[in-house]
Parts: structure tokens; sequence; C-alpha cells
């Protein structure tokens, strides 16, 4: 996953531990990031949005007084 956000074999390499670059390659590839689709939601007070944090959201940004939260599918 960390691979998918960041784009850098090299600072994976590094978190996971791996001596060896070939190690990391071979772990970057089991994973298949097919969809970059999201569910959304919605918060309107800190108690939705906290429930959302809850269940896995990450908050995207606020418009017209509404809190925007996504999670991959």
């Amino acid at each position: 996953m960390e691979y998918n956000k960041t784009k850098d074999i090299l600072y994976v390499k590094e978190l996971l531990g791996h001596r060896d670059i070939k190690t990391t390659l071979i772990y970057t590839q089991l994973i298949h990031f097919e969809s970059n689709d999201f569910h959304s939601a919605v918060a309107k007070t800190v108690e939705e949005a906290r429930k959302l944090i809850e269940s896995g959201f990450e908050y995207v940004c606020t418009y017209n007084d509404v809190m925007l939260y996504r999670k991959r599918k």
C-alpha cells in the first residue's frame, strides 16, 4: 500500500527493512492495484465525522460546511 501511495520503491525498501531491492520488488508485485475507486461519505457533525474516521474513512476537505471523506473500495 505504501508503494501505491508514494511510488518510491527505495523508500518502501527502507521501510520494510530489506537489504536487497529484489525482495522489495517481489512484495510490491504481489499486490495488484487495479482500482482507484473510492467510497465517499459526508459528515455534518463532529459525531458523524468521528464515526467515519473510526470506520476507515479519511478526511478530504470541507465544502459548503460539510466535511467530505473517502475510503478505498
